[in-house]
């Protein structure tokens, strides 16, 4: 076998041979200027394309009063931005903790769904438990040390505790319903084992790391997730969009009566990630340099694909219904940006309505979700003792 083989093996190597005295031969006839002008242009060209793009981003954002070196960021007062100011004053006064949700119910009541419905709430709840854990990857990694402007920074820093605990609660939720520890594994591990988890994240991940992203694509980008403006698109339509099949399908639970501390978090959670989406939208607004309606409506649509297939008939939910509502919230989304709808859907569920109205709950029973902290909305003369008000 070997000496049958030898032939073949000497002939390529001879091949081998000639072709590289060939190529040394003409290496050895071209003229050394020539050779020299060729590395020098290959050298140039990478330099061009390493280069350029970040100068001109660079340049860019210094043309951005968010993005502008501000010595004074630093100190809160005085303000400059009221209208981001509020927004932050907004966040802090919603707060809340894992703490004051009540599960107890919880566990009778997951006993007694169909596999089909704990297989897509145990799915829901692994996504969202990553997804919180990405969104402050992005805000620690580019927002907060991109952008200069005080009132921002205090949003952000404030949104990264949100998402924190956002991530506990889902964390809680997944170990109060799931008793194997295998599978509580699998689905903690959700960004590495479920692959309609890892697409999403994958689509976010691939904005926080995408440096040539500027501030404005990420927040809206294609991602339902990240990059700073493209960031800020990038954030509206990963909260916007990627959450809004999946809270959706919560809130269908709860008007079936069922999961009470789940459908009563996923109240408060939903408020919050709402804010975040409205505070990106105010970020998008003072801008100077946007990203085109095109690009934007490329993120909307990359975005809404992926959200849409969402299994929602696991739940007994109309998948057509919930494809329609998904478009809804996208034109919603491209309005709040300032552009034009691209699906003009209409809304096919009216109970996602009745959640934007304030809450009928009695407060001594249990805190509705549309609670704010005493005196934090309030301004200084509002605190202000006085006999003559009116009540």
């Amino acid at each position: 076998m070997l000496s049958a083989r030898a032939p073949l093996s000497t002939k390529k190597e001879n091949s081998l041979s000639s072709e590289m005295n060939k190529m040394a031969l003409d290496k050895e006839n071209t003229p050394p200027s020539l050779n020299a002008t060729r590395i020098l242009a290959s050298k140039t060209a990478r330099k061009i394309f390493s280069d350029s793009e970040p100068k001109a981003m660079k340049k860019m954002e210094e043309e951005e009063p968010l993005l502008k070196e501000n010595p004074r960021r630093f100190v809160v007062f005085p303000i400059q931005y009221h209208d981001i100011w509020q927004m932050y004053k907004k966040a802090e006064a919603s707060f809340w903790t894992a703490e004051e949700v009540d599960l107890s119910k919880d566990v009778q009541h997951w006993e007694a769904l169909k596999d089909d419905e704990r297989f897509f709430i145990s799915h829901v709840l692994a996504f969202f438990a990553a997804s919180d854990g990405i969104v402050n990857e992005n805000l620690v990694e580019r927002f907060s040390q991109e952008v200069q402007v005080t009132e921002a920074r205090c949003f952000y820093g404030f949104q990264i505790a949100m998402e924190n605990i956002h991530s506990e609660m889902y964390s809680l939720l997944i170990n109060t319903y799931i008793k194997e520890p295998a599978e509580r594994e699998f689905l903690f591990n959700a960004v590495e084992t479920l692959p309609c988890v890892k697409k999403k994240a994958d689509w976010a991940i691939n904005w926080i790391g995408n440096k040539s992203a500027n501030y404005a694509a990420q927040g809206y980008g294609p991602q339902p997730m990240m990059g700073a403006d493209c960031c800020c698109a990038l954030i509206g339509g990963r909260v916007g969009i990627f959450f809004s099949g999946s809270f959706a399908a919560i809130f269908w639970l709860k008007k079936r009566g069922l999961m009470p501390g789940l459908t009563f978090s996923n109240e408060l959670i939903s408020r919050d990630e709402g804010l975040h989406c409205d505070f990106a939208c105010l970020m998008f607004k003072h801008l100077v340099n946007k990203p085109s309606e095109d690009t934007v409506s490329d993120i909307i649509r990359d975005a809404v694909t992926i959200e849409q297939s969402l299994p929602v008939k696991l739940i007994g939910m109309n998948c057509d219904l919930m494809k329609q509502y998904i478009e809804f919230v996208a034109d919603r989304l491209m309005l709040e940006l300032g552009f034009t709808k691209i699906f003009r859907a209409e809304n096919p569920f009216d109970f996602m309505e009745n959640i934007s109205l304030e809450g009928k709950t009695n407060f001594f029973e249990k805190r509705v979700g549309e609670y704010q902290r005493m005196g934090v909305m309030s301004g200084t003369s509002d605190n202000t003792f006085r006999l003559d008000a009116d009540f």
